[in-house]
């Protein structure tokens, strides 16, 4: 039968890791991968959580099963991170295979509960949205996210296109750091976006894989926060694969929040129902490490402040391309990139600046133009500032 598979489309991403690999080179830079990497290049292993693993291994005692809803006190420890502890103790939760497998956990919930359900999301959004939430069994819709110039959120034609759904309909929300173009609401906004819903009755989705990344931990949540407490019902599914530095550990959660006790205790059944469908129990050590990392003060503080630093470094890089762009005839309309947040740039090029970019200058970015800011280090400012500028010029707008 597998003759009548239909053939996959090659995913963008993995083809551009390839090539890089390919390149010979020395002076390549991979701004398209979206992985943290230091000054040297590394993805690396937070202090805490190589301390927390230590203690790990010499602890444990047993790889038996952690049951249905996984390690449930990684799961409160990290919701009261993201959500508050109010929010977080009013809501059902499991732990989670990663961001990716949290959202087709509550892709499959939203399924469960309300099989007609239409998730709207943001044009444009991470490529693996459409295709876990349609695979789910979704029906898809989108909604405007940036403005014609594609720099700046759109926040009238989204929040028009916000206010014409209602009961039926799920919309997803970026966090924070939105992936790809670093363009988050403001305060003011997230708070108009929490009235709406409550108004009209659609249903809050929210995908948290970047908190930390983007201003600090408490602001990168409290948009989220505000939109979840304005609300009878919201979904949220977490990652720890970037501020824990967990990528291969796959740990993340899920989270249902009700305040009514009653509706609260029937998205809990229908989570370990999902969980039991698609993988039974979660694999418990990525979850253990962050569990061990948050219930520990002095390892929760240092994990804080080595967060802190990775972010201040994402936002330096920024600072210092925008500033080499402003010093180059034609620079001056870049400073937008200082602006956005998280690790995710979209700088709008088309596919023959992607292609010059790299071919030419050795910078390798993903289509579209997103670019991994973390990716580059602050003396790579002004060549990939001049490559910029060769491709693509002052941006139009």
């Amino acid at each position: 039968m597998f003759e009548t598979l239909p053939k996959a489309e090659p995913d963008a991403i993995l083809a551009l890791m390839a090539r890089y690999r390919e390149d010979p080179r020395p002076d390549k830079i991979d701004l398209g991968v979206g992985v943290y990497r230091d000054e040297t290049g590394a993805t690396p292993v937070f202090r805490a959580v190589q301390a927390a693993e230590e203690r790990l291994v010499a602890a444990q005692t047993t790889k038996t099963y952690v049951g249905l809803p996984g390690d449930l006190e990684f799961c409160r420890l990290l919701g009261e991170e993201l959500l508050g502890a109010p929010l977080a103790s009013e809501s059902a939760m499991v732990q989670a295979a990663g961001g990716s497998g949290a959202l087709w956990i509550l892709a499959m919930l939203i399924r469960r509960a309300a099989p007609g359900t239409r998730i709207w999301l943001p044009a444009p959004t991470w490529p693996n949205h459409p295709n876990l939430f349609a695979g789910a069994g979704l029906a898809l819709g989108e909604y405007p996210w940036l403005d014609r110039a594609g720099r700046a959120l759109d926040f009238a034609a989204m929040a028009e296109a916000l206010e014409a759904l209602g009961p039926g309909d799920a919309v997803l929300l970026h966090g924070c750091c939105h992936n790809p173009t670093g363009v988050d609401p403001t305060p003011a906004q997230w708070a108009e976006i929490g009235a709406i819903a409550a108004r009209r009755g659609w249903l809050p989705v929210f995908d948290m894989a970047y908190a930390g990344f983007g201003d600090d931990w408490e602001r990168d949540c409290a948009g989220m926060r505000t939109v979840i407490s304005m609300v009878p019902e919201a979904l949220m599914g977490a990652s720890c694969s970037k501020n824990f530095g967990l990528y291969r550990e796959r740990a993340g959660a899920v989270y249902a929040h009700a305040a009514d006790p009653a509706r609260r205790r029937a998205a809990q059944d229908g989570l370990e129902a999902v969980t039991r469908m698609v993988y039974s129990m979660p694999p418990d050590h990525g979850g253990a490490l962050v569990r061990a990392v948050l219930e520990d003060a002095a390892l929760a503080a240092d994990w804080r402040a080595e967060l802190a630093a990775m972010r201040d470094r994402i936002n330096g890089n920024r600072r210092a391309l925008a500033e080499a762009l402003a010093a180059l005839p034609g620079g001056q309309g870049w400073g937008f990139v200082a602006e956005q947040r998280g690790i995710f740039s979209l700088l709008g090029l088309d596919r023959a600046q992607v292609e010059r970019l790299r071919s030419v200058h050795g910078i390798y970015a993903v289509a579209g133009g997103r670019v991994n800011v973390a990716g580059m280090r602050v003396e790579d400012a002004d060549r990939v500032a001049a490559a910029l500028l060769d491709v693509a010029g002052a941006p139009a707008g």
